[in-house]
């Protein structure tokens, strides 16, 4: 057996027997007693064929009792990395001694072999890559008998590759929980010391790269994809009343989060009556102004020269250091707050309140929490009007056309149309089934009987103050149904016709149940309103005094203060029903409240206080039997597949539908009714707490097996169910005496009166024990 020494080419002669002067040749024990106490025993086996006999533990498992897994398939993949570098000495670089080359250690787990690879470093002038081949190292001499392991490689350790000392400062994540698990003390990572020629290459690099130009005013992408689309919202005003035809101007000011930009519009103006228009366009706003900057002055980049003739080639050189170039302070988020003034080129703009979302932005990002508007100085004067402009005066209207039409014509040369007030027409004209028109049933007031007996009905058109006028038919009378007058304006008697001015017209608010209206010389007496009015009245009572309830009672209490006692003593009701008739309440307030107490007042306290309740024409079991009449006629018998239908349209099987639904099913199934009938049905089927609809009550609603009842005779069903068919009284003949009282509210001075009375009876029984 030879050896030779790594040093030495392996030539003849520079090879040695290690046995030469060998005195020894008994052979290594194969176990090794530890001491006295210890059960262990240690076995010396051979890491490979040619190094000597190492220690090595023997498992803790018996060997019979766990299966042997080969190495290369235990540790299959499996590969510690590791972070090391070493240093190459550098000889005729000045200031640079030694060139430190940066490494990765992989130590695979399935054979022991090891793999040395440097990283790819820019302009390094070294051959990089796989520094060592994947292959097992030996130790360097005289531990060349051993090759590197598990143990020897760790943070702080270093390593002889073959003449390279490496120095191990970190290692990746698997490896330091593999090295753990086996027992091993990974510490801290120690940080790579600086290379020298990385830092003078980098300067080298660095000075040979153009500056390029700031780009701080420039906002950052990543700035407007986490404010775009958020805005700051501000309410303002600009006060020019200072100078001559100068008015308050209303501003709305929007400040745009993604770029620092402002925009300000003017809203409508109350004074002048013109649109609101753009005030400041999406801009930067400056600070300071002291004049209009030039074209190009806030562009982020300054261009020097361009050069190359296509486009393709074209490429630009830019100012990188910025020459003349002004720090400009722009307004910010920071700047604006309630009641700061903003300098929008001279103009002194006051910011005065606030969004709901400005407020959450600020109070979350700046803890501000005090938002409290401020008051805008309102000063409402009237237009002075020029001495040498005098009002136009128009000339007399001559009888021909209308009046606006002819003030029309006075006031252009070329003819024109008369202006209407579109923004009246589009609120009071017909939506949907909202007509806007005031109906009332009127008489004829005549000294004729035969027009006494006429009947009319009178329209009022909200849209433009219009009326109409339509007879309605008697029988005998000897007068058709007819239009009476056609819709135009009523003018209001006792005016002169023809003025400058036109004359004033009927109003809905001058019409109601007992006015009387003379209408191109005919007096017409309004004896009843339709159901439309009296409810459209009383919604908008504040423009209708008549139907407001508050303001009726209120007089109606004034005036029955004194008399309480003696109005509940006469018109308390007598039976055990809390109710009063109509006619009997209507003489009592109409002698207590005098001549200016109208019947709409009347019909108001009645329709507010009715005691009458309306009962549908058809119940249940008529309707059932209407039902059940028709379905024979049609010899309808597909009530299981009706009930096959509601189980499967009852998807989460809780018995119940929806209207809808329910309604959708009925259609399906053909039911020989008309949707009327099959809306009634619906209204009167039972429900649930939800207001949906229980269909087993359907089907047993239409179950011809369960209590049949009588025969009905045929009847138009769909006409009788009709609403129109079946109007609702609009003033109840009876009256709940009950609520009207609590509603007065009197029943404490009623009280008040009856201990005073008792008191003074009291008083008046003592008097006269004492004259005894």
């Amino acid at each position: 057996m030879t050896a030779r020494c790594p040093s030495l080419p392996f030539l003849p002669g520079y090879t040695f027997n290690p046995d030469i002067g060998r005195t020894n040749f008994r052979l290594h024990p194969q176990l090794d007693y530890l001491g006295p106490g210890n059960r262990g025993i240690r076995e010396r086996v051979k890491p490979n064929m040619l190094g000597p006999l190492s220690d090595k533990y023997p498992s803790a498992y018996p060997r019979g009792e766990t299966i042997e897994i080969p190495s290369w398939v235990a540790f299959d993949k499996k590969i510690l990395v590791f972070d090391a570098y070493f240093n190459e000495t550098l000889q005729e670089v000045r200031n640079q001694p030694f060139l430190m080359r940066k490494c990765k250690i992989y130590l695979y787990l399935e054979d022991g072999t090891i793999q040395v690879v440097e990283p790819h470093v820019v302009n390094s002038g070294c051959t990089q890559g796989t520094v060592i081949r994947r292959q097992r190292i030996r130790f360097p001499p005289p531990m060349d008998d051993n090759f590197y392991d598990i143990l020897d490689f760790n943070i702080g350790f270093e390593v002889n590759f073959y003449g390279k000392v490496f120095k191990i400062v970190n290692c990746d994540k698997f490896t330091r929980t593999f090295l753990n698990r086996c027992g091993i003390t990974v510490p801290d990572a120690i940080p790579m010391p600086d290379d020298p020629f990385v830092e003078i290459r980098g300067k080298d690099i660095k000075s040979m790269q153009p500056k390029k130009p700031k780009r701080s005013q420039t906002p950052s992408f990543a700035k407007f994809i986490k404010n775009d689309k958020k805005v700051l919202k501000f309410q303002a005003y600009w006060d020019d009343r200072k100078v001559p035809f100068g008015y308050l101007h209303h501003l709305e000011v929007h400040f745009y989060l993604a770029d620092d930009t402002i925009e300000i519009k003017e809203l409508q103006s109350e004074v002048g009556g013109e649109p609101g228009f753009l005030f400041l366009k999406r801009s930067k706003l400056a600070k300071l102004n002291k004049d209009l900057p030039p074209p190009g002055f806030d562009c982020p980049e300054t261009i020097l020269n361009v050069l190359g003739n296509s486009l393709d080639t074209r490429r630009y050189i830019l100012d990188s250091l910025d020459c003349g170039r002004e720090n400009v302070a722009y307004y910010c988020e920071k700047d604006l707050t309630i009641g700061a003034i903003v300098n929008v080129y001279g103009r002194q703009v006051i910011l005065v309140d606030c969004d709901q979302f400005t407020k959450e932005f600020y109070a979350k990002k700046y803890g501000i929490n005090e938002f409290t508007p401020i008051a805008i100085p309102e000063e409402k004067k009237e237009p002075k009007q020029h001495k040498s402009i005098k009002q136009r005066e128009l000339p007399i209207w001559n009888g021909w056309g209308s009046h606006e039409d002819s003030a029309q014509n006075c006031r252009t040369v070329e003819p024109k149309a008369p202006l209407k007030d579109f923004k009246k027409f589009l609120q009071y004209d017909r939506k949907g089934m909202d007509s806007h028109i005031l109906r009332f049933k009127a008489k004829m007031k005549s000294d004729s009987v035969e027009n006494c007996k006429r009947t009319f009905i009178i329209s009022a058109y909200l849209c433009d103050d219009s009326i109409a006028i339509h007879e309605v038919p008697t029988k005998h009378s000897g007068f058709p149904k007819s239009t009476f007058l056609k819709r135009t304006d009523a003018f209001l008697p006792g005016q002169k016709r023809f003025t400058s001015t036109p004359p004033l017209k009927y109003t809905s608010q001058q019409m109601f149940v007992g006015a009387t209206l003379i209408i191109f010389n005919w007096e017409f007496v309004l004896i009843d309103a339709d159901e439309y009015a009296l409810r459209y009245m009383e919604i908008h009572c504040s423009r209708y005094p008549k139907s407001n309830i508050k303001l009726i009672m209120d007089n109606v209490r004034e005036k029955l203060k004194p008399i309480y006692k003696d109005f509940v003593a006469e018109n308390i009701p007598k039976d055990n029903t809390p109710l009063i008739s109509y006619e009997k309440l209507r003489s009592k307030l109409c002698h207590l409240m005098g001549p200016e107490f109208t019947e709409q007042e009347m019909i108001t306290i009645a329709r507010a206080f009715s005691g009458v309740c309306h009962k549908d024409r058809y119940d249940r079991s008529k309707l059932r039997a209407v039902c059940l009449t028709v379905l024979k006629k049609r010899m309808w018998d597909e009530l299981d597949r009706l009930g096959e239908y509601f189980h499967h349209a009852d998807v989460v099987n809780c018995g119940t539908l929806t209207r809808a639904d329910a309604l959708k099913v009925m259609k399906g199934c053909r039911l020989p009714f008309d949707i009327l009938i099959l809306e009634k049905i619906l209204d009167i089927a039972a429900k649930d707490e939800h207001g949906n609809i229980i269909y087993t009550d359907i089907i047993k609603f239409l179950d011809l097996s369960h209590c049949p009842p009588t025969d009905v005779y045929p009847t138009n069903i769909k006409y009788q169910l009709w609403w129109a068919s079946e109007p609702e009284p609009h003033a109840g003949k009876k009256i709940d005496w009950c609520a009207f009282n609590k509603y007065l509210d009197l029943e404490d001075t009623f009280q008040e009166v009856l201990k005073d009375t008792s008191r003074d009876e009291t008083l008046q029984g003592q008097n006269v024990g004492d004259e005894k």
